[in-house]
């Protein structure tokens, strides 16, 4: 999985075989595992995550969605 942020002890990615799908991030700390897509940023897979780790988990997303886009773009573009 490329990872394209690390934030707060999270790591935000994507996998290769992921490029037929709308743009999303995949998001790890430990054995949790969550799934977001990008546009808009709304949760699609939660793997674990407790709500509040949720909300910071989407904030960091809108604040690096641009970011993430981008990466998503380069990648599978």
């Amino acid at each position: 999985m490329p990872t394209v942020l690390r934030a707060y002890g999270y790591r935000f990615g994507f996998f290769s075989g992921d490029g037929s799908e709308p743009p999303h991030v995949h998001v790890s700390r430990g054995r949790y595992a969550v799934k977001f897509w990008l546009e808009p940023v709304r949760l699609a897979q939660n793997g674990g995550f407790r709500a509040h780790d949720l909300k910071e988990i989407a904030g960091l997303i809108e604040d690096n969605e641009q970011l993430l886009l981008e990466a998503w773009h380069e990648y599978f573009g």
